[in-house]
């Protein structure tokens, strides 16, 4: 059974049975009517999430690129669905999109300069935001998004799918059951060679050129850019969002400082000379250091390091490590140690037999619904989640607060980086609720 038709039998099933903020007893199952600003690849792959359930309609959608609205009309007429309204010509066309009042929710999947005033407009518009990663460029950015979201009313969710991947949410289920006992130390980041998503040829994705900017294709159009601009860690959220879980940042703990460092920028314009011998771009002054480093001290004694590694030879890793009292998992080697527990003293244990054992709920349930999704699953998982909030008209399960901490972690690497390694106070988003707030993350199997 493919997962189109598994929906469909299933509406009910993945509506779930919950108890609303309202004290209804079943899901509202009307469909959610949504909008997209920015349907380039990301913009996509949630297009393709909407598609393959019933209850979702995809009322209309906003590009300035044809191109990228010429896939989307491709996506609609192979899936049989109802093309969308278009919005496209210059970079205010998503206006026009929110003045609809046929949307319940907007899908952000912009370059990262657009989030922050897209989001805006669509809160004040009345339109539940689910906004790809990042929610700003700027520490004011992130006082604005939470600011906005205060006085509308509207939850803006940042979309960051990372928290839904299988093992990070089996080690969460072992971290909420004490099976690390208290947690002391905790390590991610994003450590993951772009350079051939930074370049191309301008004609076909990752054809391993040297070129960015407006001539290039997909991210090489504008993300390359950051790596000449700034000095930071630039896409801390798959890092943070995940570890944030598992120190309760938010709910009864908090962020209080960080310091970042920076080392030098070698392997962009290494790449850029190799696969180019004396192309120009070789000798463009990237201010992004190849690896930068950031610790956080947070508010319950637990410390946390994050690490941007994007310009260098390596393979894929995350780099995440829970370590406790009473044991430790790290995703690099794939092991888990459990003092007193693991098959040996002091030697590690394949993590899949304790993650095969503590499966999180959700994965468990909807496995079999999430499989062929984006990124092994894990898109499945931060879209449903999206679009079950906005069916309940109840709060997302990644809130803006978590939305803003997770992000505004690049300005504030920034300045610290800039200062000479001086350590940086972390906003108080929540202005003191953090000591009482509640976590809705991932409780049950309900689909939040």
């Amino acid at each position: 059974m493919d997962r189109r038709d598994f929906i469909k039998q299933s509406a009910l099933a993945t509506a779930g049975l919950t108890i609303l903020p309202a004290g209804s007893l079943f899901a509202d199952t009307t469909k959610v009517r949504l909008g997209y600003i920015g349907v380039g690849l990301r913009g996509r792959n949630h297009i393709q999430e909407g598609l393959l359930r019933d209850d979702v309609e995809i009322v209309a959608i906003c590009d300035t690129q044809e191109s990228s609205l010429q896939y989307c009309r491709e996506q609609f007429k192979k899936a049989g669905k109802k093309p969308p309204a278009e919005y496209t010509g210059g970079l205010d066309a998503y206006k026009g999109l929110l003045d609809r009042k046929d949307i319940d929710a907007v899908i952000i999947a912009t370059p990262w300069q657009f989030h922050h005033p897209q989001a805006i407009d669509a809160m004040k518009a009345g339109k539940y935001v689910g906004c790809e990663v990042i929610a700003g460029l700027s520490v004011d950015d992130h006082w604005d998004i939470v600011k906005t979201s205060e006085h509308t009313g509207i939850p803006y969710m940042t979309l960051e799918n990372v928290c839904y991947r299988r093992d990070v949410m089996a080690a969460l289920n072992m971290v909420r059951k004490g099976i690390f006992g208290e947690i002391i130390h905790l390590q991610g980041g994003y450590q993951h060679n772009l350079r051939e998503v930074l370049f191309n040829d301008g004609k076909h994705f990752y054809d391993h050129g040297v070129e960015f900017g407006p001539n290039a294709l997909s991210e090489a159009q504008w993300r390359t850019q950051f790596n000449i601009d700034r000095n930071a860690d630039i896409y801390p959220t798959h890092g943070a969002g995940p570890l944030m879980h598992y120190a309760n940042i938010n709910y009864g703990n908090r962020f209080m400082n960080l310091v970042s460092f920076s080392s030098k920028s070698r392997g962009l314009n290494t790449y850029i000379e190799e696969k180019s011998p004396g192309h120009p771009n070789a000798k463009i002054n990237f201010k992004n250091g190849d690896v930068t480093t950031t610790l956080i001290n947070c508010a319950n004694g637990e410390t946390v390091m994050l690490s941007h590694d994007c310009h260098l030879p390596r393979p894929y890793s995350l780099g995440f490590r829970v370590q406790g009292t009473e044991g430790i998992w790290m995703d690099l080697n794939e092991s888990v140690y459990i003092n007193y527990k693991s098959q040996k003293e002091d030697e590690w244990d394949p993590s899949k037999k304790w993650f095969e054992q503590y499966d999180h709920p959700l994965w468990a349930k909807y496995a079999d619904k999430a499989s062929g999704a984006g990124h092994g699953g894990m898109d499945y998982f931060v879209f449903n989640a999206f679009v079950e909030a906005v069916k309940r008209k109840g709060p997302t399960p990644i809130d803006v607060y978590d939305s803003v901490t997770m992000s505004v972690i690049t300005p504030l690497s920034e300045k610290s980086i800039a200062t000479g390694n001086q350590p940086q106070e972390f906003p108080d988003f929540t202005k003191g609720k953090w000591k009482d707030r509640k976590s809705t993350f991932a409780l049950d199997d309900s689909g939040l």
